[in-house]
């Protein structure tokens, strides 16, 4: 972040205690302008408690919460006029328009109906809403709420916007033009992002820094990059590599790489730890020695690798990790 960037959000050490259970111990965490900001991890492990007390929702147990320097607990009403919020399942009125979703919800905020009408239509122009607009909300599929969802927090120009699981359900084409969307919120309008995901590819394409929650505990906050850097420095190099030919000569060509430490192989694939990263020699040596690489991949330098390392390094088993880092089903509420 360079020297100009400004604090949006501010935690210090926010805490959440339902009677024995901490829903968040002392989370310390700052969110700057423009910036997209992915709050990872599966059922009970923070996010939307952590969501619900920068929304001035709920009352922190301990410790506080800040939006532009507001305390989100005290000036809850001036934090709201500054917040927009997307919940994972939007919901308007069914026997209304998109159109008249809008207007509504610009009469709620205040706005003044010049504004509103102008608003609405520059909106429904931006989400792609345009043709929809004037059908019943109750017709609309998963992607257009959504898409409808983003129109409507808009409708209040809010500096910070909160989502909770927005590509949950959506087909591919609505989660490309979404993500899209997301991208020109931040870099074009200058807006902050929250998302609270667990689908970790979706996530790893658009998000400037991640944080990794476990029962309550940030484990893990960075850049995807430099958390990938620190999990192999700490675990070491894990190359995945299956070549043709597969002989003799290839094994001993692999162990009298610089750094190798240990060779192991799942199936065709062997599996090449080492002290450091062995990649471009290798290649080298193979594509002059007349070898097809059929596949290379580093483990560890992806986000669903990242995750489940501090998952394991937390303590957690892949039991309770479940399918989230790589089918993308299920969902990772709080």
């Amino acid at each position: 972040m360079g020297q100009n960037t400004q604090t949006m959000i501010r935690t210090v050490d926010l805490t959440k205690r339902y009677g024995e259970k901490t829903a968040v111990d002392h989370l310390n965490l700052t969110v700057q302008k423009g910036e997209i900001f992915g709050l990872l991890g599966p059922n009970g492990a923070g996010k939307t408690t952590t969501i619900l007390m920068l929304l001035g929702l709920t009352e922190p147990t301990a410790g506080n919460a800040f939006i532009l320097e507001r305390d989100c607990t005290r000036n809850s009403i001036d934090v709201k006029r500054m917040v927009g919020y997307l919940p994972d399942n939007p919901g308007f009125y069914p026997d209304l328009t998109g159109r008249q979703n809008l207007w509504f919800t610009g009469r709620l905020n205040g706005l003044k109906e010049e504004l509103i009408q102008e608003r609405t239509q520059a909106l429904l122009e931006r989400v792609g809403m345009t043709k929809a607009a004037d059908k019943k909300t109750a017709t609309y599929s998963k992607g257009m709420k959504q898409r409808l969802g983003i129109a409507d927090v808009l409708m209040k120009d809010p500096q910070i916007i909160i989502m909770d699981e927005p590509t949950l359900g959506l087909d591919p084409e609505g989660m490309r033009e979404l993500l899209g969307l997301m991208r020109e919120l931040a870099k074009e309008d200058g807006r902050t992002l929250l998302i609270s995901s667990h689908q970790l590819y979706q996530v790893q394409q658009i998000c400037d820094r991640v944080g990794i929650f476990v029962d309550g505990t940030l484990v893990a906050c960075g850049k995807i990059d430099d958390l990938g850097k620190q999990v192999q420095q700490e675990n070491r190099y894990l190359l995945e590599l299956k070549v043709s030919p597969c002989d003799d000569r290839l094994l001993a060509a692999i162990q009298s790489q610089k750094g190798v430490e240990t060779i192991g192989k799942e199936g065709e694939t062997f599996l090449v730890q080492s002290r450091t990263d062995i990649r471009k020699p290798l290649t080298k040596y193979l594509g002059t020695n007349g070898y097809t690489i059929l596949h290379m991949h580093q483990r560890g330098g992806d986000l669903d690798e990242i995750y489940r390392l501090y998952f394991e390094k937390a303590g957690q088993s892949d039991e309770n990790i479940g399918n989230k880092t790589k089918s993308g089903r299920g969902r990772a509420v709080l």
